[in-house]
Protein backbone atom coordinates (compact mmCIF):
# COMPACT_ATOMS: atom_id res chain seq x y z
CA UNK A 1 0.00 0.00 0.00
CA UNK A 2 1.34 3.39 -0.89
CA UNK A 3 2.08 6.18 1.57
CA UNK A 4 -0.28 9.07 2.21
CA UNK A 5 2.55 11.50 1.54
CA UNK A 6 2.87 10.51 -2.11
CA UNK A 7 -0.91 10.79 -2.49
CA UNK A 8 -0.83 14.26 -0.96
CA UNK A 9 1.91 15.43 -3.32
CA UNK A 10 0.18 13.99 -6.39
CA UNK A 11 -3.22 15.45 -5.49
CA UNK A 12 -1.69 18.80 -4.50
CA UNK A 13 -0.11 19.05 -7.95
CA UNK A 14 -3.52 18.34 -9.48
CA UNK A 15 -5.16 20.86 -7.16
CA UNK A 16 -2.75 23.53 -8.40
CA UNK A 17 -3.02 22.75 -12.13
CA UNK A 18 -6.43 21.17 -12.82
CA UNK A 19 -8.44 23.88 -14.53
CA UNK A 20 -11.67 23.49 -16.46
CA UNK A 21 -14.32 21.94 -14.21
CA UNK A 22 -15.25 18.37 -13.23
CA UNK A 23 -15.17 16.80 -16.69
CA UNK A 24 -11.72 18.22 -17.35
CA UNK A 25 -10.61 17.09 -13.89
CA UNK A 26 -11.42 13.51 -14.80
CA UNK A 27 -9.09 13.90 -17.75
CA UNK A 28 -6.32 15.21 -15.52
CA UNK A 29 -6.91 12.32 -13.09
CA UNK A 30 -6.75 9.73 -15.85
CA UNK A 31 -3.46 11.16 -17.04
CA UNK A 32 -1.91 11.43 -13.56
CA UNK A 33 -3.18 8.30 -11.81
CA UNK A 34 -3.68 5.81 -14.65
CA UNK A 35 -1.15 6.62 -17.35
CA UNK A 36 1.69 8.23 -15.41
CA UNK A 37 1.66 6.61 -11.97
CA UNK A 38 -0.31 3.44 -12.85
CA UNK A 39 -1.97 3.34 -9.46
CA UNK A 40 -5.00 1.68 -11.08
CA UNK A 41 -5.99 0.36 -14.49
CA UNK A 42 -8.14 2.10 -17.05
CA UNK A 43 -11.02 -0.27 -16.31
CA UNK A 44 -10.77 0.36 -12.59
CA UNK A 45 -10.71 4.09 -13.20
CA UNK A 46 -13.71 3.87 -15.50
CA UNK A 47 -15.64 1.97 -12.83
CA UNK A 48 -14.88 4.63 -10.22
CA UNK A 49 -15.95 7.40 -12.59
CA UNK A 50 -19.17 5.55 -13.37
CA UNK A 51 -19.93 5.07 -9.68
CA UNK A 52 -19.38 8.72 -8.83
CA UNK A 53 -21.43 9.90 -11.81
CA UNK A 54 -24.55 8.23 -10.38
CA UNK A 55 -24.03 9.59 -6.85
CA UNK A 56 -24.83 13.08 -5.57
CA UNK A 57 -21.87 15.34 -4.91
CA UNK A 58 -18.72 16.55 -6.70
CA UNK A 59 -17.79 13.61 -8.91
CA UNK A 60 -14.15 14.52 -9.52
CA UNK A 61 -13.48 15.01 -5.80
CA UNK A 62 -15.21 11.71 -5.03
CA UNK A 63 -13.07 9.92 -7.63
CA UNK A 64 -9.89 11.43 -6.20
CA UNK A 65 -10.96 10.54 -2.66
CA UNK A 66 -11.54 6.89 -3.60
CA UNK A 67 -8.26 6.69 -5.54
CA UNK A 68 -6.47 7.96 -2.43
CA UNK A 69 -8.29 5.34 -0.36
CA UNK A 70 -7.29 2.63 -2.83
CA UNK A 71 -3.67 3.74 -2.80
CA UNK A 72 -3.01 4.48 0.88
CA UNK A 73 -6.08 3.71 2.97
CA UNK A 74 -7.99 6.33 4.93
CA UNK A 75 -4.96 8.61 5.39
CA UNK A 76 -4.57 8.50 1.60
CA UNK A 77 -8.24 9.34 1.09
CA UNK A 78 -7.96 12.39 3.35
CA UNK A 79 -4.67 13.40 1.69
CA UNK A 80 -6.22 13.14 -1.78
CA UNK A 81 -9.16 15.34 -0.81
CA UNK A 82 -7.03 17.91 1.00
CA UNK A 83 -4.43 18.16 -1.75
CA UNK A 84 -7.00 18.64 -4.49
CA UNK A 85 -9.24 20.99 -2.52
CA UNK A 86 -7.02 23.26 -0.42
CA UNK A 87 -5.32 25.33 -3.17
CA UNK A 88 -8.51 26.69 -4.70
CA UNK A 89 -10.25 26.93 -1.30
CA UNK A 90 -7.44 29.10 0.09
CA UNK A 91 -7.40 31.23 -3.05
CA UNK A 92 -11.16 31.77 -2.80
CA UNK A 93 -10.82 32.66 0.89
CA UNK A 94 -8.13 35.18 -0.01
CA UNK A 95 -10.34 36.69 -2.72
CA UNK A 96 -13.23 37.07 -0.29
CA UNK A 97 -10.98 38.60 2.37
CA UNK A 98 -9.48 41.10 -0.06
CA UNK A 99 -12.82 41.76 -1.76
CA UNK A 100 -11.20 41.03 -5.13
CA UNK A 101 -13.16 41.41 -8.34
CA UNK A 102 -12.58 39.30 -11.42
CA UNK A 103 -13.46 41.90 -14.02
CA UNK A 104 -11.60 43.43 -16.93
CA UNK A 105 -9.90 42.32 -20.12
CA UNK A 106 -7.01 40.50 -18.46
CA UNK A 107 -9.35 38.34 -16.37
CA UNK A 108 -11.42 37.49 -19.45
CA UNK A 109 -8.32 36.47 -21.41
CA UNK A 110 -7.10 34.22 -18.60
CA UNK A 111 -10.48 32.52 -18.17
CA UNK A 112 -10.78 31.94 -21.90
CA UNK A 113 -7.31 30.41 -22.04
CA UNK A 114 -8.26 28.04 -19.23
CA UNK A 115 -11.35 26.97 -21.15
CA UNK A 116 -9.15 26.04 -24.13
CA UNK A 117 -6.96 23.96 -21.79
CA UNK A 118 -10.09 22.06 -20.80
CA UNK A 119 -10.81 21.26 -24.47
CA UNK A 120 -7.40 19.62 -24.88
CA UNK A 121 -7.52 17.75 -21.57
CA UNK A 122 -10.98 16.31 -22.16
CA UNK A 123 -10.13 15.36 -25.76
CA UNK A 124 -7.06 13.47 -24.57
CA UNK A 125 -9.08 11.72 -21.87
CA UNK A 126 -11.78 10.65 -24.36
CA UNK A 127 -9.18 9.21 -26.74
CA UNK A 128 -7.23 7.43 -24.01
CA UNK A 129 -10.27 5.95 -22.27
CA UNK A 130 -11.88 4.90 -25.55
CA UNK A 131 -8.82 2.86 -26.47
CA UNK A 132 -9.06 1.00 -23.15
CA UNK A 133 -12.78 0.68 -22.59
CA UNK A 134 -14.24 0.47 -26.11
CA UNK A 135 -12.20 -2.27 -27.76
CA UNK A 136 -15.18 -4.31 -29.03
CA UNK A 137 -18.04 -3.40 -31.33
CA UNK A 138 -20.55 -3.73 -28.51
CA UNK A 139 -18.79 -1.33 -26.16
CA UNK A 140 -18.12 1.10 -29.02
CA UNK A 141 -21.81 1.05 -29.91
CA UNK A 142 -22.78 1.65 -26.27
CA UNK A 143 -20.40 4.61 -26.04
CA UNK A 144 -21.74 6.16 -29.24
CA UNK A 145 -25.32 5.57 -28.14
CA UNK A 146 -24.72 7.20 -24.76
CA UNK A 147 -23.01 10.20 -26.36
CA UNK A 148 -25.88 10.62 -28.84
CA UNK A 149 -28.49 10.42 -26.09
CA UNK A 150 -26.73 13.03 -23.97
CA UNK A 151 -26.16 15.38 -26.92
CA UNK A 152 -29.80 15.18 -27.99
CA UNK A 153 -31.50 15.20 -24.59
CA UNK A 154 -28.90 16.76 -22.27
CA UNK A 155 -29.32 17.36 -18.55
CA UNK A 156 -27.80 15.65 -15.54
CA UNK A 157 -30.85 13.37 -15.21
CA UNK A 158 -30.15 11.95 -18.67
CA UNK A 159 -26.68 10.93 -17.46
CA UNK A 160 -28.39 8.55 -15.05
CA UNK A 161 -30.62 7.27 -17.84
CA UNK A 162 -27.63 6.70 -20.11
CA UNK A 163 -25.69 4.86 -17.40
CA UNK A 164 -28.70 2.69 -16.55
CA UNK A 165 -29.41 1.84 -20.18
CA UNK A 166 -25.73 1.08 -20.77
CA UNK A 167 -25.66 -1.26 -17.78
CA UNK A 168 -28.56 -3.23 -19.31
CA UNK A 169 -26.91 -3.22 -22.73
CA UNK A 170 -23.64 -4.40 -21.22
CA UNK A 171 -25.39 -7.24 -19.40
CA UNK A 172 -26.84 -8.40 -22.72
CA UNK A 173 -23.94 -7.73 -25.10
CA UNK A 174 -20.74 -7.88 -23.01
CA UNK A 175 -21.01 -11.30 -21.36
CA UNK A 176 -17.38 -12.12 -22.17
CA UNK A 177 -15.99 -8.83 -20.94
CA UNK A 178 -13.07 -9.11 -18.56
CA UNK A 179 -11.49 -6.16 -16.74
CA UNK A 180 -7.76 -5.65 -17.13
CA UNK A 181 -5.44 -6.29 -14.20
CA UNK A 182 -6.48 -6.84 -10.61
CA UNK A 183 -9.90 -5.99 -9.29
CA UNK A 184 -10.03 -2.68 -7.49
CA UNK A 185 -9.40 -3.35 -3.81
CA UNK A 186 -10.91 -0.69 -1.58
CA UNK A 187 -10.86 -1.64 2.09
CA UNK A 188 -14.40 -0.62 3.03
CA UNK A 189 -16.22 -3.18 5.12
CA UNK A 190 -20.01 -3.37 5.50
CA UNK A 191 -19.88 -1.77 8.96
CA UNK A 192 -17.99 1.28 7.67
CA UNK A 193 -20.26 1.56 4.64
CA UNK A 194 -23.43 1.46 6.75
CA UNK A 195 -21.95 3.93 9.24
CA UNK A 196 -21.18 6.36 6.41
CA UNK A 197 -24.67 5.97 4.98
CA UNK A 198 -26.21 6.46 8.42
CA UNK A 199 -24.16 9.59 9.04
CA UNK A 200 -25.20 10.95 5.64
CA UNK A 201 -28.89 10.48 6.46
CA UNK A 202 -28.59 11.67 10.07
CA UNK A 203 -26.95 14.94 9.05
CA UNK A 204 -29.44 15.46 6.22
CA UNK A 205 -32.32 15.16 8.71
CA UNK A 206 -30.72 16.62 11.81
CA UNK A 207 -29.00 19.74 10.52
CA UNK A 208 -32.26 21.47 9.40
CA UNK A 209 -33.68 20.92 12.91
CA UNK A 210 -30.59 22.44 14.52
CA UNK A 211 -30.51 25.28 11.97
CA UNK A 212 -34.10 26.22 12.83
CA UNK A 213 -33.13 26.40 16.49
CA UNK A 214 -29.95 28.43 15.87
CA UNK A 215 -30.68 30.75 12.92
CA UNK A 216 -27.85 32.87 11.58
CA UNK A 217 -25.22 30.65 13.19
CA UNK A 218 -22.44 28.48 11.80
CA UNK A 219 -24.76 25.51 12.31
CA UNK A 220 -27.34 27.15 10.06
CA UNK A 221 -24.63 27.90 7.51
CA UNK A 222 -23.44 24.29 7.60
CA UNK A 223 -27.01 23.14 6.88
CA UNK A 224 -27.17 25.29 3.74
CA UNK A 225 -24.01 23.80 2.30
CA UNK A 226 -24.63 20.22 3.43
CA UNK A 227 -28.08 20.21 1.82
CA UNK A 228 -26.67 21.58 -1.44
CA UNK A 229 -23.88 18.99 -1.51
CA UNK A 230 -26.26 16.15 -0.67
CA UNK A 231 -28.96 16.87 -3.22
CA UNK A 232 -27.05 17.94 -6.32
CA UNK A 233 -26.23 15.71 -9.26
CA UNK A 234 -24.01 16.87 -12.11
CA UNK A 235 -21.17 18.81 -10.52
CA UNK A 236 -20.35 22.31 -9.43
CA UNK A 237 -22.33 24.25 -12.01
CA UNK A 238 -25.53 22.48 -10.97
CA UNK A 239 -25.07 23.36 -7.29
CA UNK A 240 -24.99 27.11 -7.98
CA UNK A 241 -28.79 27.62 -8.30
CA UNK A 242 -29.33 25.66 -5.08
CA UNK A 243 -26.83 27.77 -3.18
CA UNK A 244 -28.11 31.06 -4.55
CA UNK A 245 -31.73 30.22 -3.69
CA UNK A 246 -30.67 29.24 -0.17
CA UNK A 247 -28.31 32.13 0.54
CA UNK A 248 -29.39 35.30 -1.27
CA UNK A 249 -33.08 35.51 -0.25
CA UNK A 250 -32.18 34.52 3.33
CA UNK A 251 -29.71 37.41 3.58
CA UNK A 252 -26.55 35.37 3.94
CA UNK A 253 -24.94 37.15 0.99
CA UNK A 254 -25.85 39.70 -1.67
CA UNK A 255 -26.54 38.74 -5.27
CA UNK A 256 -23.57 40.85 -6.40
CA UNK A 257 -21.17 39.07 -4.04
CA UNK A 258 -22.53 35.68 -5.03
CA UNK A 259 -22.00 36.34 -8.73
CA UNK A 260 -18.54 37.77 -8.07
CA UNK A 261 -17.56 34.57 -6.28
CA UNK A 262 -18.86 32.50 -9.17
CA UNK A 263 -16.84 34.52 -11.66
CA UNK A 264 -13.68 34.12 -9.60
CA UNK A 265 -14.26 30.36 -9.28
CA UNK A 266 -14.05 29.99 -13.07
CA UNK A 267 -10.38 31.04 -12.99
CA UNK A 268 -9.40 28.72 -10.14
CA UNK A 269 -7.87 25.25 -10.38
CA UNK A 270 -9.45 22.37 -8.51
CA UNK A 271 -13.12 21.65 -7.77
CA UNK A 272 -15.75 24.30 -8.43
CA UNK A 273 -17.33 23.33 -5.10
CA UNK A 274 -14.62 25.44 -3.43
CA UNK A 275 -16.78 28.40 -4.37
CA UNK A 276 -18.16 27.52 -0.93
CA UNK A 277 -15.01 28.99 0.63
CA UNK A 278 -15.77 32.39 -0.91
CA UNK A 279 -19.46 32.25 -0.04
CA UNK A 280 -18.79 31.13 3.53
CA UNK A 281 -16.12 33.80 4.06
CA UNK A 282 -18.29 36.56 2.58
CA UNK A 283 -21.44 35.50 4.44
CA UNK A 284 -23.11 37.73 6.98
CA UNK A 285 -23.35 36.62 10.62
CA UNK A 286 -20.16 34.47 10.60
CA UNK A 287 -17.65 35.18 13.41
CA UNK A 288 -14.74 35.32 10.96
CA UNK A 289 -14.09 34.81 7.26
CA UNK A 290 -11.87 31.80 7.96
CA UNK A 291 -14.52 30.11 10.13
CA UNK A 292 -17.23 30.66 7.53
CA UNK A 293 -15.02 29.35 4.74
CA UNK A 294 -13.97 26.26 6.71
CA UNK A 295 -17.54 25.33 7.65
CA UNK A 296 -18.81 25.88 4.11
CA UNK A 297 -16.06 23.82 2.45
CA UNK A 298 -16.28 20.89 4.87
CA UNK A 299 -20.05 20.61 4.75
CA UNK A 300 -20.47 20.98 0.99
CA UNK A 301 -18.01 18.12 0.37
CA UNK A 302 -18.95 15.91 3.34
CA UNK A 303 -22.18 14.38 1.98
CA UNK A 304 -20.58 13.40 -1.32
CA UNK A 305 -17.62 11.74 0.42
CA UNK A 306 -19.90 9.85 2.82
CA UNK A 307 -22.13 8.54 0.05
CA UNK A 308 -19.09 7.64 -2.08
CA UNK A 309 -17.70 5.61 0.83
CA UNK A 310 -20.93 3.65 1.10
CA UNK A 311 -21.26 3.25 -2.67
CA UNK A 312 -17.71 2.03 -3.21
CA UNK A 313 -18.25 -0.85 -0.79
CA UNK A 314 -21.20 -2.15 -2.79
CA UNK A 315 -19.48 -1.41 -6.11
CA UNK A 316 -16.46 -3.53 -5.22
CA UNK A 317 -18.69 -6.44 -4.23
CA UNK A 318 -20.69 -6.22 -7.45
CA UNK A 319 -17.50 -6.30 -9.53
CA UNK A 320 -16.81 -9.86 -8.36
CA UNK A 321 -19.86 -11.29 -10.14
CA UNK A 322 -19.91 -12.21 -13.82
CA UNK A 323 -23.24 -10.53 -14.62
CA UNK A 324 -22.16 -7.41 -12.76
CA UNK A 325 -18.87 -7.30 -14.68
CA UNK A 326 -20.80 -7.39 -17.95
CA UNK A 327 -22.92 -4.47 -16.77
CA UNK A 328 -19.79 -2.64 -15.64
CA UNK A 329 -18.31 -3.03 -19.12
CA UNK A 330 -21.40 -1.28 -20.49
CA UNK A 331 -21.21 1.43 -17.84
CA UNK A 332 -17.51 2.01 -18.55
CA UNK A 333 -18.35 2.47 -22.22
CA UNK A 334 -21.08 4.91 -21.23
CA UNK A 335 -18.50 6.94 -19.30
CA UNK A 336 -16.54 7.32 -22.54
CA UNK A 337 -19.74 8.47 -24.25
CA UNK A 338 -20.45 10.88 -21.41
CA UNK A 339 -16.98 12.42 -21.73
CA UNK A 340 -17.34 12.54 -25.50
CA UNK A 341 -20.65 14.39 -25.26
CA UNK A 342 -19.19 16.78 -22.69
CA UNK A 343 -16.21 17.42 -24.97
CA UNK A 344 -18.64 18.97 -27.45
CA UNK A 345 -21.12 20.53 -25.01
CA UNK A 346 -20.27 22.34 -22.79
CA UNK A 347 -16.47 22.20 -23.21
CA UNK A 348 -16.08 22.91 -26.96
CA UNK A 349 -19.22 25.04 -27.29
CA UNK A 350 -18.25 27.42 -24.48
CA UNK A 351 -14.53 27.61 -25.26
CA UNK A 352 -14.05 27.54 -29.03
CA UNK A 353 -15.46 30.62 -30.76
CA UNK A 354 -13.61 30.44 -34.09
CA UNK A 355 -10.78 28.80 -36.01
CA UNK A 356 -8.08 30.53 -33.97
CA UNK A 357 -9.46 29.07 -30.75
CA UNK A 358 -9.64 25.63 -32.38
CA UNK A 359 -5.98 25.97 -33.41
CA UNK A 360 -4.93 26.86 -29.85
CA UNK A 361 -6.83 23.85 -28.50
CA UNK A 362 -5.14 21.58 -31.06
CA UNK A 363 -1.72 22.94 -30.06
CA UNK A 364 -2.54 22.19 -26.43
CA UNK A 365 -3.68 18.67 -27.33
CA UNK A 366 -0.44 18.08 -29.25
CA UNK A 367 1.57 19.29 -26.26
CA UNK A 368 -0.23 16.82 -24.01
CA UNK A 369 -0.46 13.80 -26.29
CA UNK A 370 2.56 14.09 -28.56
CA UNK A 371 5.17 15.76 -26.36
CA UNK A 372 3.70 14.82 -22.95
CA UNK A 373 4.11 18.35 -21.65
CA UNK A 374 3.18 18.95 -18.00
CA UNK A 375 -0.32 20.42 -17.53
CA UNK A 376 1.00 23.63 -16.00
CA UNK A 377 3.02 24.30 -19.16
CA UNK A 378 -0.07 23.71 -21.28
CA UNK A 379 -2.04 26.11 -19.08
CA UNK A 380 0.60 28.82 -19.50
CA UNK A 381 0.77 28.23 -23.26
CA UNK A 382 -3.00 28.53 -23.71
CA UNK A 383 -3.25 31.66 -21.59
CA UNK A 384 -0.33 33.24 -23.47
CA UNK A 385 -1.75 32.36 -26.90
CA UNK A 386 -5.18 33.58 -25.82
CA UNK A 387 -3.62 36.89 -24.77
CA UNK A 388 -1.70 37.25 -28.05
CA UNK A 389 -4.90 36.55 -29.95
CA UNK A 390 -6.78 39.20 -27.97
CA UNK A 391 -4.17 41.83 -28.88
CA UNK A 392 -4.29 41.10 -32.61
Amino acid sequence: MGQAGEVLLASLKLGLTSFGGPIAHLGYFERAYVRQRQWLTGDEYGSLVALCQILPGPSSSQVGFLIGLHRAGWPGALAAWLGFTLPSALLMLACATLAARAHGTVAQVVVHGLKLVAVAVVAQAVWSMARRLCRERATTAIALGSASLLLVAGGSSMQLVALGASALAGAALCRDARPDGEKLSIAIGPAVAWTALGAFALLLIGLPILAARFPGSLIALSEVFYRAGALVFGGGHVVLPLLRDAMVPAGWISDESFLTGYGLAQAMPGPLFTLAAYLGAASNHVPSAAAGAAVAVVFIFLPGLLIATAGASLWSRLARHRNARASLAGINAAVVGLLGAALYDPVWVTAVRDGADAAIALVALALLERWEAPPVAVVLACVLLSGIRALT
